[in-house]
């Protein structure tokens, strides 16, 4: 007998005699095993390679049973009697195929993770029956559709991330039911609208070059005090971003760039918001004079204004600022004098203040690269007085 069809008619007698070497244990509940078939055979078998998890799903054996030398080797963690399916976790093989609804009878499910594969069409509502989930990743697939409103029915998970794929519409205005939620990111789909409320307990906010647009309003963030990290770049949010915003009380990273903001308010921290360590606001059209209160917040180490539409001189305060590290000012219409404190033998400060309108930057420091703007520019940016609204905060 060839050796592929000896380890073919051999596999079923391993798994079956692995029941009787083993304590009698009870067996995968059925509705479990169908949950699982039904997940396998969804998945076009051509995109199955024979090293992957996927391959070694054999169903002449029990999924959850032990050991597994050759069969279920990885992909599925059951519970400590053997009898539900708590997590499936798939590796990153290039499996294609759509998410069978039938994942939803695997009830006791806590993680599902079929990250950085090929899947495709709708994500099914009926995983809102997966009240267990506390970790839901669909990274870089190609899941399409909107985000389903059902999602936010999960009243245990903890972390969302369904970046990289094409999810399109907007964003449920249930989304603030999620109370258990602590991480989400939809970046590098399609979404538009608006920002919804957010979740009363979340952590981290990251949804990167979508199609948002509206202005940042305080209802989206209000009853969120935890929230420290908020990614929201490469969208098209507009208006002017208000001083609320940077008193979020434990507030740490803002990443709000290429968007399209034309103004800015920011005041003092206070000592129950001065947390803030990175700001990047950079390639939107904020006008104005550089904000001063940004020198006020003691943790501040990375700050990025760059291509907006500053003018006037860069603050003093910013060179006394002992945790600036890297500061990213070019490509504004920024005038005077750089502070000599920048350019001192004891500054560890990196970053640009170049395609501005400076005068006295001095060419040995990389701060002054690239070149500041031809004067026929900065004469013209200056022609007039600035525009309304832009006054020295």
């Amino acid at each position: 007998m060839p050796p592929l069809a000896m380890s073919n008619f051999l596999l079923p007698l391993l798994c079956f005699s692995a029941l009787f070497l083993l304590p009698v244990q009870a067996l995968t509940l059925p509705s479990d095993t169908s949950a699982l078939k039904a997940f396998k055979e969804a998945i076009k078998p051509t995109t199955i390679p024979p090293w992957s998890c996927l391959a070694s799903w054999n169903f002449s054996c029990d999924p959850c049973s032990l050991p597994r030398r050759s069969d279920f080797i990885c992909g599925i963690t059951c519970n400590s009697d053997s009898t539900r399916v708590t997590a499936l976790v798939l590796d990153p093989a290039g499996y294609s195929g759509t998410l069978s609804p039938l994942l939803s009878k695997l009830t006791q499910l806590t993680h599902l993770d079929l990250s950085d594969n090929s899947f495709y069409g709708p994500i099914p509502s009926s995983l809102s029956s997966l009240t267990n989930l506390q970790t839901l990743s669909l990274r870089s697939n190609s899941f399409s559709g909107s985000f389903s409103p059902s999602l936010t029915q999960l009243p245990s998970l903890s972390f969302l991330d369904i970046s990289h794929n094409a999810l399109t519409g907007s964003l449920p205005q249930t989304m603030s039911s999620l109370s258990s939620l602590r991480t989400i990111d939809l970046s590098f789909n399609k979404l538009t609208g608006s920002l919804p409320k957010l979740p009363s307990n979340l952590l981290e906010l990251a949804i990167k070059a979508n199609s948002l647009t509206g202005p940042l309003l305080q209802s989206s963030f209000q009853g969120s005090p935890r929230l420290e990290v908020v990614e929201l770049s490469g969208n098209m949010f507009n208006g002017v971003i208000k001083g609320w915003f940077f008193q979020l009380p434990s507030l740490q990273q803002v990443d709000l760039s290429n968007n399209s903001f034309t103004g800015l308010e920011i005041s003092k921290p206070s000592d129950a918001n001065g947390n803030l360590v990175a700001v990047d606001l950079g390639f939107n059209s904020i006008e104005g004079y550089l904000p001063v209160n940004f020198a006020s917040y003691p943790l501040l180490s990375s700050l990025s204004l760059r291509y907006n539409r500053f003018r006037g001189p860069i603050p003093m305060e910013y060179s006394n600022n002992l945790s600036l590290r890297r500061l990213f000012l070019d490509g504004n219409f920024l005038n005077g004098k750089a502070p000599l404190g920048f350019f001192s033998d004891g500054s560890s400060v990196s970053g640009s203040f170049g395609d501005n309108c400076l005068q006295s930057c001095p060419n040995s420091s990389r701060l002054c690269l690239p070149s500041q703007k031809p004067n026929s520019i900065c004469r013209h940016a200056y022609d007039g007085k600035p525009r309304s609204g832009s006054s020295q905060p």
